[in-house]
């Protein structure tokens, strides 16, 4: 991540993210990146849910690599300061993550069901949830996702990687399908709390739950379209 500011042309700029082809799987490690991830060209924000007031302190990086069997995300983080949940399960798993500081991706495999999608969230100490979200309601989604977190309290920032299964995702995977998604950040325990979108959602009060907000995400055997 540039170390200075957030790009002009992410804070209310590119529209889809690319996903690049892994020719093996590979091991978590978040704190030294497999070089994978350099084939995966990143979206970058720092803006609120409306695409306003942008903040590099609070700066995000996303990338995305994929495999037959397996969806890879990075989320490279600043932060201003940290509020944690300190007790979870056992795996890790914490109910109402999203109430403290979070990373958070939305994933619908299928945008003709514009009710339907996944979500992940990813906490500066490792903590996680993830939900299967249908007209119904919510529901725990048991994807058996692994993750690597790495907090460098010096710098003021943090790395979350996902390995999420693919078939916890979409029943029948199709790389030319084109997915709708988005990447949020959440910072702060009492309101007004800071809520960061890569793709606006343009509410009047912070609501990440807008799918016809949500970019693209193309499938590709290389990082660059």
């Amino acid at each position: 991540m540039s170390q200075n500011s957030c790009p002009s042309q992410y804070v209310n700029g590119a529209t889809d993210i690319v996903a690049s082809l892994l020719s093996h799987e590979f091991r978590l490690n978040a704190a030294h990146p497999a070089a994978e991830w350099q084939d995966a060209v990143p979206v970058t924000f720092c803006s609120d849910w409306q695409g306003k007031n942008p903040d590099p302190a609070r700066q995000t990086q996303v990338r995305v690599l994929w495999s037959p069997h397996t969806l890879y995300l990075r989320f490279d983080c600043r932060y201003r300061e940290l509020h944690l949940f300190a007790d979870a399960e056992p795996n890790g798993r914490r109910d109402r993550l999203w109430d403290r500081d979070v990373a958070e991706a939305f994933l619908q495999d299928d945008p003709t069901r514009t009710r339907y999608y996944k979500e992940f969230e990813v906490s500066p100490n490792g903590l996680w949830i993830d939900l299967d979200i249908s007209p119904g309601g919510l529901k725990d989604l048991r994807s058996g996702l692994q993750r690597s977190v790495w907090l460098n309290e010096s710098a003021h920032t943090w790395t979350a990687e996902l390995a999420i299964p693919m078939k916890s995702l979409t029943t029948h995977f199709d790389p030319a399908a084109v997915w709708r998604v988005n990447f949020y950040r959440v910072e702060g325990v009492k309101e007004p709390r800071n809520y960061l979108a890569w793709r606006p959602t343009n509410t009047p009060q912070p609501n990440f739950h807008v799918p016809s907000a949500f970019g693209r995400m193309r499938f590709c055997s290389a990082g660059k379209p």
